[in-house]
């Protein structure tokens, strides 16, 4: 049995009801939280080492990172019975709406550095340090993601068990040989 299977058969059922229907999201919020974690570590690893002097750069670049670890998780757990369109095409359109997500999440933190001027000198390291981690990874990706989620479901992964249907029809899927009946013998 699948580990989110295992969880929502143990919750209580008033609320396991809820959580069967939006397995979905559990998966997909899943996913969020183990690229966040990743992209958290990227960012902070850049920012104070290399990019000392770039955090919006430094936080591009992990987001960036963390949108091709998105992708693959996503189209193969949280989303992997949906689908229906050609490969190629939903993972640019994939793309698309995960580079649209990284400009929503670094948006608060440019707001953040160079509206309000959270950076050293004129805050301590502490303080800019705490309005970076608010502004781009509270802010920020909570916006982030409930765009991603919305725009995966509706343009890149359109149609419910769409993938699940394929793989039950395709004879490859299925383990199928060629066939030899009605072959002379």
């Amino acid at each position: 049995m699948p580990l989110v299977d295992t969880v929502i058969a143990r919750i209580p059922e008033p609320l396991r009801g809820m959580a069967v229907r939006h397995r979905e999201l559990i998966k997909f919020a899943i996913v969020g939280g183990t690229t966040f974690v990743f992209d958290l570590a990227i960012f902070y690893l850049l920012k104070l080492t290399v990019m000392e002097e770039r955090p919006v750069s430094a936080k591009i670049i992990a987001g960036v990172a963390a949108m091709l670890l998105s992708y693959l998780l996503n189209r193969n757990w949280s989303f992997r019975s949906r689908g229906g369109l050609n490969v190629s095409f939903e993972a640019v359109l994939f793309f698309v709406v995960s580079g649209i997500g990284v400009v929503l999440s670094f948006i608060p933190l440019w707001i953040s550095s160079y509206v309000f001027d959270l950076r050293t000198p004129n805050v301590s390291l502490t303080t800019e340090n705490i309005a970076d981690f608010i502004s781009a990874y509270i802010i920020g990706n909570l916006a982030q993601m409930a765009f991603r989620f919305w725009a995966l479901r509706r343009w890149v992964f359109p149609y419910e068990n769409a993938r699940l249907h394929a793989e039950q029809t395709d004879p490859v899927a299925l383990g199928a040989t060629e066939s030899t009946e009605g072959d002379p013998a």
